[in-house]
């Protein structure tokens, strides 16, 4: 938790997303995923005592919708809020670069992941390109590996079409989803290319 907030900034950001109107503590926890591009997400642990402290502090208030509690700002809450209003911009320009840093270490791990890929598959294919086959079983080899591959790349075009089509209808896409999987499939297709004569 240290790592993404200091103390008692937390308190003030769940009061900050307050601000728009009442809320679940779930909603709560997901404005802050999306906040940080879903490279955060704070547990029930972590949001539900804040808000019972904030509570406490009188500076929201409680009630309850069905088998949910909402939380909304007081009077005393909007005060607070409005008095620390340039530590609310100065904490969402420290979220910003929390952002990007953890975005370029995820692009930083992922290329790195894709070299090693890319270097275990060019030895693969070397060997395989060494290896004294017959060429009509190198042939039906190849046509049965490349089907293989087809199925592959359908079922994960599939699966991550399924993700970004649910993440979507939360308006959950950020920019780190698009630059993460733009950087994942330029690194699988030089990986792959680079096994093929």
């Amino acid at each position: 938790m240290a790592t993404v907030f200091a103390h008692g900034q937390l308190r003030l950001y769940l009061l900050a997303l307050l601000a728009s109107g009442p809320k679940h503590g779930y909603e709560l926890m997901t404005e802050l995923s999306q906040r940080f591009g879903g490279t955060y997400r704070p547990s029930a642990g972590t949001i539900y005592p804040r808000l019972a402290r904030l509570e406490e502090d009188g500076l929201v208030v409680r009630s309850e919708d069905g088998r949910k509690s909402t939380y909304e700002l007081t009077p005393a809450g909007r005060a607070e809020l409005a008095a620390r209003r340039d530590d609310v911009f100065a904490l969402e320009h420290d979220i910003t670069e929390t952002v990007r840093r953890r975005a370029q270490a995820l692009r930083a791990d992922v290329q790195g992941s894709l070299a090693g890929l890319r270097a275990e598959l060019t030895a693969a294919a070397r060997s395989a390109r060494e290896r004294p086959d017959a060429s009509e079983g190198r042939r039906r080899d190849s046509a049965r590996r490349r089907a293989e591959a087809e199925v592959a790349l359908r079922r994960f075009r599939d699966e991550v079409r399924a993700d970004l089509r649910r993440a979507d209808a939360s308006g959950a896409v950020t920019d780190v989803s698009l630059d993460t999987l733009r950087t994942v499939l330029d690194g699988a297709r030089d990986a792959v290319r680079a096994t093929l004569p």
